[in-house]
């Protein structure tokens, strides 16, 4: 890299489309908290640093090709690294579902600040999205990614084309096997509130004169809290467990 040759700089933005991509929709990097131009800058800077690890793959796909090869060779790339940053999101697309829908079994529904995402979260939501995020960093999973995206050049290569059936069918298989681990999660305190609304539902039945609903109300969210406190660092393990596992095998 000691003269930059056209073909050298276009190689270097060809390993951005892909790294861009990716990052554009990869968990914590894409969060709306962090400013675009920071995002672009985590970004060139990836490109740049990994370039001499993988000039000699780009370079060899674009050896002598028409710009309109070109072209699509950049489009490519950019579908690229959106669905390795895709699959890498649906699981904390998942599990901020089935947060959701936890917040409104324990009567924690109303939605707070923002923190992560640009649309309100419930504050149980946000509080365990923004864990999982801080644990990503703290244990060095976003180095995985990184290495993963070296490693995509390998099965990926340049110039092969991104199949759209098989692209949409590891998509289905990631969404089915991340909602899987957050229904895993998540049931606990789905249970939790099943029985409890069940025994609500019972003693008000026997008991129609009092407002039992009204007054169980505390109790269950108290319950539920509970809940969070003794087992919310196991499930944020469990998930970062499988995350992890995703990162180094897929």
């Amino acid at each position: 890299m000691s003269q930059l040759t056209p073909e050298i700089l276009l190689a270097i933005f060809l390993i951005f489309c892909r790294i861009g991509g990716c990052l554009m929709m990869a968990p914590g990097f894409s969060s709306s908290r962090i400013p675009m131009q920071v995002r672009l800058f985590i970004g060139l800077a990836t490109s740049l640093a990994l370039a001499p690890v993988l000039l000699d793959k780009v370079q060899a796909g674009i050896a002598s090709q028409a710009p309109a090869a070109v072209l699509v060779y950049i489009g490519s790339e950019l579908l690229t690294g959106i669905l390795i940053g895709l699959l890498g999101r649906v699981y904390f697309f998942a599990l901020q579902s089935m947060l959701s829908a936890v917040a409104m079994a324990l009567s924690f529904s109303m939605p707070g600040t923002p923190i992560d995402e640009a649309e309100p979260l419930p504050a149980i939501s946000s509080f365990i999205m923004m864990v999982a995020t801080a644990v990503l960093f703290l244990s060095d999973l976003h180095w995985e990614v990184f290495r993963g995206l070296v490693d995509s050049y390998s099965r990926l290569a340049m110039g092969e084309g991104l199949g759209t059936r098989l692209s949409l069918t590891q998509l289905v298989d990631q969404i089915g096997i991340a909602f899987v681990l957050a229904l895993r999660i998540s049931s606990p305190f789905i249970l939790y509130s099943v029985i409890v609304n069940l025994a609500v539902g019972l003693t008000n039945k026997l008991t129609p004169q009092i407002p039992v609903y009204f007054l169980a109300t505390p109790f269950v969210m108290v319950g539920g809290l509970l809940i969070v406190y003794f087992a919310a660092s196991d499930y944020v393990l469990l998930f970062m467990e499988a995350f992890s596992t995703w990162l180094r095998n897929g």
